[in-house]
């Protein structure tokens, strides 16, 4: 019998030395999920080409209502720094300079999913449930559909619908603004 194989749990801490110590290349597109280092899948042109459309109808927001922030870190605890595609922040003026955004600072987390929808919908959205972000959508390119998650509880969100073409959507933390799946689906 060998040994039983010990995973080793990274804080945000250390993850970030290993950036710093060149462990982890600039171009090396991972993120800190329960302690581990995850490999990102690469982003096909479908996944751009939607992460782009949202990236457009959540700009008008960038003024004084909030900072939408696209494929970057966000700190959920010691473990967790996942990079989702796209991030509506409560506004900062400086653009959180000092700091990456935690989830005290989410107001709505948007992952799009063509090959990982799975995986994101397994391990990302329970993840935000747990520590709190209030609602996130997971667009999932092979069904045409967009999946909303609202009501974050420690078991997941309470609230959980499907919308599809023909429908709106408008983020609880953003009352203010309506859109059109269509407009998300391309």
């Amino acid at each position: 019998m060998g040994m039983p194989l010990v995973r080793r749990s990274f804080t945000v801490g250390e993850y970030h030395r290993m950036a710093e110590a060149g462990i982890l290349g600039e171009d090396d597109r991972v993120e800190l999920i329960d302690g581990q280092v995850v490999a990102m899948t690469p982003i096909g042109p479908d996944h751009g080409s939607c992460v782009n459309r949202l990236t457009a109808l959540f700009a008008p927001l960038a003024g004084r209502q909030a900072t939408v922030s696209v494929q970057n870190p966000v700190v959920l605890g010691e473990h967790q720094e996942p990079q989702p595609d796209l991030t509506v922040l409560r506004y900062r003026a400086d653009g959180y300079r000092e700091r990456h955004p935690e989830a005290s600072d989410v107001l709505l987390v948007i992952e799009v999913g063509d090959t990982s929808f799975e995986a994101d919908r397994r391990t990302k959205i329970p993840l935000y449930s747990r520590t709190g972000i209030p609602e996130a959508w997971l667009v999932n390119l092979p069904a045409d559909t967009i999946e909303c998650y609202r009501e974050p509880t420690s078991e997941g969100y309470a609230d959980i619908r499907t919308v599809q073409r023909g429908e709106t959507l408008t983020p609880v933390r953003l009352p203010g603004i309506t859109l059109r799946v269509d407009g998300i689906l391309g």
